[in-house]
């Protein structure tokens, strides 16, 4: 029975060549529209987290800030606050809290931190910086310098530095000079340039000065102590609910990039929202579509839908050959759909490109995206001829001939 089915949705498919191919054309389109769409925006996001993330660790763990709330009645009440680097608050028992995060399952890198600020002294210039102490080789899991490197090479011995591109501009500074460091403890220290970076963000490139770990500690008279953790997590946008647990177990400020972020968070979310919005209405119209060709079908075929009823062809057979026909339009317009869309994609990386001839961002079409398509289309067109089909079952052969 099951190919009598068939063989009735490919005929009646065939019959109305016109119909058929023109609600194909119209799902393939639709389909496009939302695998170029959906690959646009998700590359689009994808491009801008990328460069936001590319220059700051995910969580930010930190000493609190506590001060005191004028204006209240007894009891006190505190508040926490955080001043990454112009206020110095080492981490308390921080070798324990990271031998603790070492073991924590939803982190992939970890990299202590001391900061600090401090003048920068050359010749008659003068400049207010923030002193960075780290271990290069593990803050580079969180920020891969070398991406960002100008001039020289990630080196930092007890005497070394590197500096940011627009603060090496402001004093003159090339790689192999010499820079004299100076705090409000006035503890100083001669620091010869090894690297010069650029990570595209106005004030760290004006004002890092990033130092070892263990020579930022001395300069800022905090021997032995650290002022934050750097981490990373694997799974990005859990960020903030394992800020918020780390903060809950260890009693220190833990910022994530969702919560730094509230503008780009924002912007995404409505991004996503819009997407979600577009996807719908073109299904809607897909749907639609192919309802009301099936319906045009129903009538169309009324008489010979009568005839193969009267002749013992089943209820069942006529719902599911409509239902067929349905799933075939949406599967044959999103195999078409998703080789229009790749093609736009195409086109887009093809003539979307930066003055330096660079594409702007990567598309994200992904297999999950049009796997994910295909199989949204088909169901559509299952659902959308559900009532045509019912309609086309429940026809009386009698009057299906009398009046077909």
């Amino acid at each position: 029975m099951a190919l009598i089915e068939w063989q009735l949705a490919i005929r009646f498919l065939r019959e109305g060549k016109t119909q058929t191919a023109l609600i194909t054309s119209g799902i393939a389109l639709g389909i496009a529209v939302i695998i170029f769409i959906s690959a646009l925006v998700t590359g689009l996001q994808a491009n801008i987290i990328e460069r936001t993330l590319g220059t700051q660790a995910h969580i930010v763990l930190s000493a609190p800030d506590r001060t005191l709330l004028s204006g209240v009645d007894a009891p006190l009440i505190f508040r926490q606050e955080q001043a990454r680097p112009q206020k110095i608050e080492p981490i308390l028992n921080w070798p324990l809290i990271l031998n603790d995060l070492k073991q924590h399952s939803e982190l992939k890198a970890i990299s202590p931190f001391t900061s600090g600020a401090a003048f920068a002294l050359r010749g008659q210039a003068e400049k207010a910086v923030a002193l960075i102490g780290i271990d290069p080789d593990a803050y580079r899991q969180i920020i891969p310098l070398e991406n960002y490197i100008k001039a020289g090479q990630i080196q930092l011995a007890s005497d070394e530095a590197m500096v940011g591109e627009r603060l090496a501009t402001d004093l003159g500074l090339k790689v192999g000079d010499k820079l004299t460091l100076v705090t409000a403890s006035n503890r100083s220290l001669i620091v010869r340039i090894t690297a010069i970076f650029a990570l595209g963000v106005k004030d760290p490139d004006q004002r890092w000065v990033y130092l070892s770990l263990r020579s930022a500690q001395n300069l800022l008279n905090l021997t032995g102590q650290v002022t934050g953790i750097d981490l990373q997590v694997k799974t990005l946008f859990a960020a903030e609910n394992i800020a918020q647990q780390l903060q809950r177990q260890y009693g220190i400020r833990a910022d994530s990039w969702m919560a730094s972020n509230q503008q780009l968070m924002t912007a995404l979310k409505s991004q996503t929202a819009s997407t979600t919005i577009i996807r719908f209405f073109v299904l809607i119209s897909v749907a639609f579509g192919i309802a009301s060709v099936l319906a045009i079908a129903v009538v169309q075929k009324q008489k010979e839908i009568g005839i193969l009823r009267a002749m013992g062809l089943s209820q069942h057979a006529v719902l599911i050959s409509f239902l067929i026909q349905g799933g075939l339009l949406g599967l044959l317009g999103a195999i078409i759909g998703t080789v229009a869309g790749i093609g736009l994609g195409q086109l887009f990386s093809l003539f979307a490109r930066s003055p330096s001839g660079e594409p702007l961002f990567n598309l994200a079409l992904t297999n999950e995206l049009i796997a994910s398509s295909m199989l949204v289309a088909t169901v559509t067109g299952l659902l959308a001829a559900a009532v045509p089909a019912y309609r086309a079952a429940k026809l009386d052969p009698v009057q299906a001939i009398r009046y077909g």
